[in-house]
């Protein structure tokens, strides 16, 4: 297989998110698309193949499982398959649904891609589980921003979302991977979205992710979408309204997404951001092995 590496949400190839991207995975069973993801060793890797109505299949790996949806390594997807096809719109078959993404080249010639999403929702998280959860993330009740109250959301893949009000809480993620991952095992969460509200739009995120092997994500997709559906359902914002989540920040890897939250109950999530190739002078394990230390 041919595997791209790309950087998502940022300009800077040492920026942003890195995202393994095999634009003709026909052929490739599921193992071969595991061994592969875990080879490159960043957070997913995006496996296309070709339905036969034509439009294209995506299956997300990380280097210890598929996911259901990856909206970083779909934006990679996107801007890989624009660069050598032309921008325009794609309709990707993907295990959480239909996800239509379009690419657009900017003036200074830089290619963006917007997906939108699944129909978002949200669910509670039981008290016990809210308990065990910040227990492990070393946070207690009174760190909690009472304005953003703590949710499971949905936009592809299942988050639970913790606010905080302190710059300095979110700062000091430190927290225990086995045990995350094995209760997120349990809930069924793909990553945990951790946030601080800066403005009524401008957010600060982090996001564990042990169940793919790394320990907090540069860049997260699919948590955007999910954490636009919560404050559209959850009446946070007034739709129609554009969000800028920065995330990264603290790892040295810093990301910039935009979120569109439409009108609506059931309307998708549109969330927009760059892509660019990694340069071949970048080692394609350097970014992982930070991310994916025992501890961070």
């Amino acid at each position: 297989m041919e595997i791209l590496r790309y950087v998502a949400f940022s300009t800077d190839p040492e920026g942003g998110n890195p995202a393994g991207v095999v634009l003709d995975a026909d052929g490739a069973d599921d193992a071969a698309m595991l061994a592969a993801a875990a080879e490159v060793g960043y957070s997913e890797t995006a496996f296309v193949t070709r339905a036969c109505d034509g439009s294209l299949a995506v299956r997300y790996f990380s280097p210890l499982a598929e996911v259901p949806f990856c909206g970083h390594a779909t934006v990679a997807t996107a801007v890989a398959h624009a660069e050598r096809h032309g921008p325009g719109r794609l309709l990707l078959r993907t295990a959480a649904g239909l996800v239509p993404v379009t690419t657009e080249r900017a003036a200074d010639g830089t290619l963006v891609a917007t997906l939108v999403s699944v129909a978002p929702r949200t669910a509670p998280i039981g008290e016990a589980e809210l308990a065990e959860l910040l227990a492990i993330l070393g946070w207690s009740t009174a760190d909690l921003d009472p304005g953003l109250p703590p949710r499971a959301a949905f936009g592809g893949a299942w988050h639970p979302i913790l606010a905080t009000t302190s710059p300095d809480r979110l700062a000091a993620l430190d927290y225990d991977m086995p045990a995350l991952a094995a209760l997120m095992a349990r809930a069924g969460w793909t990553t945990v979205d951790l946030v601080r509200r800066e403005s009524p739009t401008v957010f600060h995120a982090r996001n564990p992710f042990p169940p793919g092997g790394v320990v907090e994500d540069p860049a997260t997709g699919a948590a955007a979408a999910a954490l636009g559906g919560y404050l559209r359902e959850l009446g946070l914002v007034t739709p129609p309204a554009t969000l800028t989540i920065h995330q990264g920040v603290d790892m040295g890897r810093p990301s910039v997404i935009t979120v569109s939250v439409p009108e609506g109950t059931d309307t998708g999530i549109a969330v927009t951001g760059t892509a660019v190739p990694i340069r071949p002078a970048t080692s394609p394990g350097a970014a992982p092995a930070v991310r994916r230390s025992p501890r961070p």
